[in-house]
């Protein structure tokens, strides 16, 4: 498997899937994910207080997902996110032995524009299970229907993820050779139309992953550890992934004083010592949480896509699915109870019931400065939305 971004594919790009990548690259993300985990459970418990709430509970979790062959379903892990180094401190708390085995870690979605911007650290990320993705504020191909996150669905779900699809023409000449990143055992996908990246879903070893995400999308550090609102992200992943993934909300607090936004030079240096907090809370019934949603996004579908003669790829939306009012009112209270499920965790652990009014929607932080970097004019928190 390759690591980084890879030139475009001279034969075809469609062969089958592979039951998993090259020992020499599953070599390389052990390594990469396994000292990284040493490095940051050393920085953690050598030079800081850590208090762990549930970890028995998640790595029980972990430990029934290890033999890949018997999973059922990916998992999803949500949290609050504080600090440019939530990802990886938060997993410096799991044993090392789960930092060594990949295939029973977690994948991410990381900003292209930092951890892909050149070919070493594009690499680096690769092995560490990081997704490339675009940001709105920073690129044009960012938002919510880039070609990454079909990939976060596919890992959740299980090959074969493309529906049938009419022969194509023959190639012309002219005829870019850009593979369809929703064509079935595609093993390389574009975030840019241009450029190329190794698809992990592709991989039969990756089915049913774990995919972490923040769904904040920014970095958010308020004096009472609030909440934004969550994008719609972490939606598309509960309503299209299949079957429904397993959903674990996490909080966290202290990081943030770890990396804290109004840091003097030097700023890329960690502090310490510092008091952290990561909480697991408890697998949610996803039927009792989702299913009425699940379904409603089913029947969506299928109206949607009863004259077109073929059902849709796995990652796949007509423009209806993607802004018709009914899929942009699911994707809303998809992400408000997942919000609620955050808070909870939050709430668990003493922290006052004190989340503000309308913080859970989108619109109530549309007057926000469109800085990157800014004290928000809404709960007066730092915010950065370039780290």
């Amino acid at each position: 498997m390759a690591s980084d971004q890879v030139d475009m594919p001279q034969s075809d790009p469609n062969k089958m899937p592979l039951q998993q990548p090259s020992l020499p690259w599953r070599m390389t993300s052990s390594i990469v994910m396994g000292v990284t985990a040493a490095l940051v459970r050393g920085f953690l418990y050598g030079l800081n207080s850590v208090e762990v709430v549930g970890l028995d509970r998640f790595l029980a979790i972990l430990d029934k997902r290890r033999d890949v062959e018997k999973r059922q379903r990916g998992l999803i892990t949500v949290s609050n996110h504080l600090s440019v180094l939530d990802d990886p401190l938060i997993w410096g708390v799991l044993p090392l032995r789960y930092g060594f085995n990949p295939s029973n870690h977690r994948w991410s979605l990381g900003a292209h524009d930092i951890c892909f911007n050149n070919k070493v650290l594009g690499a680096f990320f690769s092995a560490g299970q990081v997704l490339p993705t675009h940001r709105a504020q920073h690129s044009p191909h960012g938002g919510l229907f880039q070609s990454t996150v079909p990939q976060a669905i596919r890992l959740l779900s299980s090959p074969p993820f493309a529906a049938p699809q009419p022969e194509p023409p023959a190639p012309s000449d002219q005829t870019r050779d850009v593979p369809d990143p929703f064509a079935a055992g595609a093993l390389t996908y574009t975030t840019t139309g241009a450029d190329r990246y190794v698809s992990p879903s592709a991989y039969a070893r990756n089915r049913h992953a774990w995919v972490h995400v923040f769904p904040e999308a920014c970095v958010h550090q308020h004096p009472r550890v609030l909440l934004r609102y969550f994008k719609w992200g972490v939606s598309r992943l509960i309503l299209e992934s299949e079957p429904l993934p397993d959903v674990l909300p996490m909080f966290v607090d202290g990081t943030q004083r770890v990396m804290p936004e109004d840091r003097a030079w030097p700023r890329f240096v960690p502090r310490f010592p510092v008091r952290l907090r990561v909480a697991f809370g408890d697998l949610l019934d996803g039927e009792r949480a989702f299913g009425d949603l699940r379904a409603r996004w089913r029947d969506l579908v299928r109206r949607e896509t009863a004259g077109a003669g073929a059902s849709l790829a796995l990652g796949e939306l007509t423009d209806a699915l993607k802004y018709g009012r009914e899929a942009v009112a699911l994707r809303i209270e998809v992400a408000r109870r997942v919000r609620d499920e955050v808070l909870k965790v939050r709430r668990s652990l003493g922290y006052p019931d004190d989340d503000g009014p309308g913080f859970e929607l989108a619109e109530t932080w549309a007057a926000e400065p469109s800085t990157d970097r800014f004290k928000s004019n809404v709960d007066d928190s730092l915010v950065n939305k370039r780290d």
